[in-house]
């Protein structure tokens, strides 16, 4: 068994054994298991699945980092929720808003503006890719 931990900046969200983790990397999805070799990963928004007890458990996470060993997953995100967390047209307005708010911004200035809105747009769109994700099974 792997124990898995995920923690935000507000709270740990989730810490327990499970049987694997398929957590968003920078370069594409990373599967580990038990006895992985040890690493530090930077993640992206995406999904992080683990499976515990033979059921396969979903959540949109933001950017953030992972610590692996070959007992424990670390994850340390910005944001991390279930798909009954998400509330659909409240993460649509919010991706309407940060998609408006950067084009209206000078592209040579406010780089670290542009970076925070486009991180926004990256958590909210992997919030949706949950949500909706039922739909189309």
């Amino acid at each position: 068994m792997l124990h898995l931990e995920i923690v935000t900046p507000e709270k740990k969200i989730f810490s327990d054994t499970v049987e694997d983790v398929y957590l968003p990397g920078e370069e594409g999805e990373m599967g580990v298991l038990e006895m992985h070799a040890a690493l530090v990963t930077s993640l992206k928004a995406g999904e992080l699945r683990y499976r515990k007890d033979g059921e396969v458990h979903e959540l949109a996470i933001g950017s953030g980092f992972a610590e692996v060993t070959q007992e424990k997953v670390s994850v340390l995100t910005d944001m991390a929720m279930g798909e009954q967390d998400i509330d659909e047209a409240a993460v649509e307005a919010a991706v309407k808003s940060a998609e408006d708010a950067l084009h209206g911004l000078k592209h040579d200035n406010n780089a670290e503006e542009i970076a925070h809105l486009q991180g926004m747009i990256a958590q909210s769109m992997a919030k949706l890719k949950l949500k909706r994700k039922r739909r189309n099974i």
